[in-house]
């Protein structure tokens, strides 16, 4: 196996130092590494020893396979009640003039759009405001199931259950119980941005803290359900946060084992409050990926939003230990390309999905949203476009 041997070839690397040696021997023998570790990957990790570290990971866990699904979005809203300040999305009622506010009808139309077509996920997020409540979600999912059995309705992350539970005045556990019976059947990772309180005061004070998101995914996954995780990198955080945002993750995925998918976003600086802070560069990008494969030893997918970094990086990504890149998305999400993605007009069809996995060498599997396997594309052949008939036209002398 290459990835096996070029670590082992790392390892007889006598300019290797001795701590990078030791956190190596660790992968290889598949013991966990500490947060100081973790922060000495992200200070001293040159992104070469980095791919080769998180490479081994994904092959041992994934081999060359490469996740994605046919989904859609819908986002109720891009009005909030509050203010995170890296938000290129969402606008303050008071700028209700620059938003839309969908009704049920207007998502239920959206979802009826795609009958007939092969998607098996729809993806449900967007802003906070007071009529998307409680009763509001629970009449929303329960008729989606209602209208499409076999649609998987993955929706809303802690942020909106907290404020439609406080307004309800019920509990988590209750609260996603009553989720769970009206059709929900998995919880996207947003929300989570960095958890240390000391950035999250500064960059998203109102909204809910690290604990509530926590504990919202907890309960969750009490219910024997799945959800994702985030996180928010390349802003003001410095990389010992961005350890600590992991290591909590962790810590909860040991006690639960519900996360399935562990998601870095990169932070985004067009039209937001901190359009002054310089995003990451793709080298960081990629050395991120890379560290949270080998930090997060008890999650099974690290995923990389293609239409957030770029069909490109995307692809490079795969050989930083990223094993899944989304979805067709049909361009039904402006969350990226509000913020300043590469893609302003998100959405790729399977077939280009598969061509561009194929082109770095891995092997394209269409999953469900709980990653089993729909179709494996490996020695798929698409057929051939139709191609438009030309009739020659008799010559008149």
């Amino acid at each position: 196996m290459e990835a096996e041997s070029n670590l082992h070839v790392l390892l007889q690397d006598p300019d290797l130092s001795a701590d990078l040696k030791q956190i190596a021997r660790k992968v290889l023998d598949n013991e966990r590494i500490t947060f100081d570790e973790g922060v000495l990957l992200y200070e001293k990790g040159e992104l070469s020893y980095l791919g080769v570290l998180a490479n081994y990971i994904r092959n041992k866990k994934h081999g060359d396979r490469t996740y994605f699904n046919r989904n859609f979005h819908i986002e109720p809203t891009n009005l909030c009640v509050y203010d995170c300040k890296f938000c290129s999305y969402s606008r303050l009622i008071k700028q209700r003039s620059e938003g839309w506010e969908y009704t049920m009808d207007d998502m239920l139309d959206l979802v009826k759009k795609y009958d007939g077509e092969p998607v098996t996920e729809v993806h449900i997020v967007g802003g906070v405001l007071p009529q998307y409540d409680v009763p509001f979600y629970s009449e929303l999912f329960s008729r989606i199931k209602a209208h499409r059995p076999e649609l998987h309705v993955k929706a809303l992350t802690p942020v909106e259950y907290h404020y439609i539970f406080k307004k309800a005045k019920i509990g988590y556990a209750e609260g996603m119980k009553l989720m769970k019976e009206a059709g929900l059947e998995s919880i996207p990772g947003g929300g989570a941005e960095i958890f240390h309180e000391e950035i999250r005061d500064i960059i998203c004070k109102d909204k809910c803290t690290a604990d509530q998101w926590l504990q919202i995914h907890e309960e969750w996954h009490k219910l024997g359900m799945r959800s994702n995780a985030t996180m928010l990198y390349g802003h003001i955080e410095k990389h010992w946060h961005r350890v600590d945002h992991m290591e909590r993750l962790r810590q909860l995925q040991d006690k639960t084992g519900g996360f399935q998918t562990f998601i870095p976003l990169k932070f985004r600086n067009q039209d937001n409050q901190m359009s002054d802070v310089p995003e990451s560069t793709v080298i960081e990008d990629l050395r991120n990926y890379a560290i949270a494969r080998i930090y997060l030893d008890n999650f099974d997918h690290i995923k990389a939003y293609w239409a957030m970094i770029s069909r490109n990086t995307a692809q490079l990504s795969l050989n930083f230990g990223v094993d899944d890149i989304d979805g067709t998305l049909d361009d039904t999400t402006k969350i990226y390309s509000m913020a300043g993605a590469e893609e302003q007009h998100p959405g790729m069809s399977t077939k280009q999905l598969v061509e561009l996995i194929k082109q770095v060498g891995r092997q394209p599997i269409e999953r469900d949203t709980l990653y089993n396997v729909v179709t494996d594309y490996t020695n798929f052949e698409f057929p051939e476009e139709v191609k438009p008939q030309f009739y020659k036209l008799p010559v008149i002398n």
